[in-house]
């Protein structure tokens, strides 16, 4: 099972440069976007209407969305091949406003996409950011305590490490690098999971999903590496493979991809 996790930026600025062909060329099991800034009545019936593959006969993808309350302003979105068991937002109103999670139900695991806030200059949302940090790592404890695997995929806007930015002494006072930041996930590690592009890559620099509009930075691999596919470690032996699709571009974000073997 593929599974892919996109900060678009827009979905709607993403259909412009050729999204829904990628998808249906891509064909993943499972699409989970983040920063929709859309509600679906404000969408093209393309968008709403995505083959799985190029095939006359194909169906489309099933399409669910969390919405925040403000227009144009943060959401999340699940494209799934297969319907899953039932599909169901984060029940804690204070993110589910900003259209921040949206969980997936499916046999052998729990899916859960996520927006993570930005804690913003100065640290200006660092608590509402760390309180919606705090309330994730509690839901996947509580699903590993009620014998459930997961899959936290998203963009996260914490670089963990040195190694997850390309100018970590520059940015020691950045959100998304903030110490507070990087202490939970410190946190999140230490409680059983697993971020599973280190797993398969430890300690390899260089690897970024976000960069700069500014300037060069993409082409410079002057980034940050802020969106995550992370796992229970109950769950890791059926990881095949975790990515980052650098080469897809559309956005100021890239893909990052996970593989299972179910």
């Amino acid at each position: 099972m593929r599974i892919i996790s996109w900060n678009v930026n827009g979905i709607r600025a993403v259909e412009k440069r050729g999204f829904a062909d990628w998808l249906t060329n891509e064909s993943p099991d499972i699409l989970c976007l983040n920063e929709t800034k859309a509600d679906p009545g404000q969408l093209s019936p393309e968008l709403l209407n995505i083959p799985v593959s190029t095939s006359a006969k194909a169906k489309n993808y099933n399409v669910f969305w969390a919405s925040a309350q403000k227009k144009g302003y943060s959401g999340v979105s699940i494209y799934s091949k297969k319907k899953p068991l039932d599909v169901h937002f984060f029940g804690k109103p204070e993110f589910d406003n900003e259209g921040r999670v949206l969980v997936a139900e499916y046999a052998k695991f729990t899916l859960i996409t996520a927006y993570f806030p930005n804690s913003q200059d100065d640290g200006k949302r660092l608590d509402y950011k760390l309180a919606f940090c705090d309330s994730m790592l509690s839901f996947c404890n509580s699903l590993v305590e009620k014998g459930r695997h997961f899959l936290l995929c998203g963009d996260y806007n914490i670089a963990h490490t040195a190694i997850d930015l390309a100018r970590p002494k520059a940015n020691e006072k950045s959100a998304g690098y903030l110490p507070e930041e990087r202490a939970w996930m410190d946190k999140f590690i230490a409680a059983g999971h697993v971020d599973t592009f280190r797993h398969f890559h430890p300690g390899q620099g260089g690897h970024y999903t976000w960069w700069s509009y500014w300037g060069t930075a993409r082409q410079r691999n002057v980034g940050w590496r802020i969106d995550y596919n992370c796992v229970d470690k109950g769950f890791i032996s059926k990881v095949k493979s975790s990515i980052i699709r650098s080469e897809v571009e559309g956005s100021d974000h890239c893909p990052v991809e996970i593989e299972l073997k179910l």
